[in-house]
């Protein structure tokens, strides 16, 4: 019995592709999954579906009998043609020899131009087939590009992502044996993760890029659940919160030299986060405005006497 072992990433993915080897559909085959794929976590510990399709004894059975039909019934063929043949040979041994010349160049001739035909219907329906294996490759593409363009994702509301965020954080803390906690809420419509315990801190990174790499991860990973994502704000460790009580006051400090030397201030680029802590701190004082310019990841924020803004506008 005729049969593949093939591996892919799921087993819809891996039948599809013995099918496509053994040249046979599905009523013909007979699948076998011998390993179900594991997603893993973070791409460790991930295994590819595996399946065993052999071809039906009743498939292979018919094609067989097909070939034996098909060869007996050319045999014969054959040998009438070869009697019919014989027979023109007998009716000729009364003509001339000039008469069989002219009928041999009659013939030569018919020959040629039939060739020449033949060979003329070849190349018009190659041609053919050019053309139309060219729009059936066409055809093709727009069949992926309409699979592409469908999204089976379910849309999922906040509340909803908020487990997703929780899950994924706590199998990062096993992953790397990190003793924490992960406790999620969502304000606002935005999910707030915060991971705490003493080990985490390595988590953080310099400067929070650590922080910054896992809340990007993790986006992704919810991007893989639901067709929209919400709004996350994650803190591990306590980092951010301390990061917010500095930048408050640094941002008023900036603010207090704004006020007494008039001008504008431009801080150092900043993501968006720490650009609305500033954002926040000028907004609560008296006599100053504060804006943002530039593009990510080189935005800024700008401290300005509200009282100097007005005179340049006037």
């Amino acid at each position: 019995m005729a049969f593949v072992e093939v591996r892919a990433r799921s087993v819809e993915e891996a039948v599809e592709a013995a099918l496509s080897e053994l040249s046979i559909s599905r009523d013909q085959a007979e699948i076998s999954v011998l390993e179900e794929p594991q997603k893993g976590f973070l791409g460790i510990g991930g295994r590819d579906a595996l399946v065993k399709v052999s071809v039906k004894e009743d498939t292979q059975t018919s094609s067989r009998s097909g070939r034996r039909r098909g060869g007996r019934s050319k045999g014969k063929r054959g040998q009438g043609g070869g009697r019919s043949q014989q027979g023109d040979g007998r009716g000729q041994k009364g003509g001339g020899r000039s008469q069989s010349r002219n009928k041999e160049d009659n013939s030569s001739g018919r020959e040629r131009s039939r060739n020449g035909g033949d060979r003329n219907q070849q190349k018009s329906s190659n041609r053919g087939q050019g053309r139309g294996g060219q729009q059936n490759r066409g055809k093709g593409v727009e069949k992926r590009d309409k699979k592409k363009m469908q999204d089976d994702r379910p849309q999922l509301s906040t509340a909803e992502q908020a487990p997703i965020v929780k899950e994924f954080l706590e199998g990062l803390l096993g992953v790397m044996n990190l003793e924490g906690s992960v406790v999620t809420s969502v304000e606002d419509d935005v999910i707030v993760a915060s991971v705490e315990g003493d080990q985490t801190q390595a988590l953080v990174g310099q400067r929070g890029s650590g922080i910054n790499a896992i809340h990007e991860v993790t986006k992704t990973v919810l991007l893989r659940h639901s067709a929209d994502v919400g709004r996350l704000r994650l803190d591990i460790a306590g980092y951010q919160e301390r990061r917010r009580e500095a930048l408050s006051i640094y941002a008023n400090q900036l603010i207090d030299q704004v006020l007494a030397e008039g001008g504008e201030i431009i801080l150092e680029p900043m993501s968006a986060a720490d650009r609305k802590v500033v954002h926040d701190a000028a907004g609560s004082r008296e006599g100053v405005i504060s804006y943002s310019e530039g593009e990510s990841p080189r935005r800024f924020v700008v401290l300005a006497n509200e009282e100097g803004d007005d005179s340049e506008e006037e």
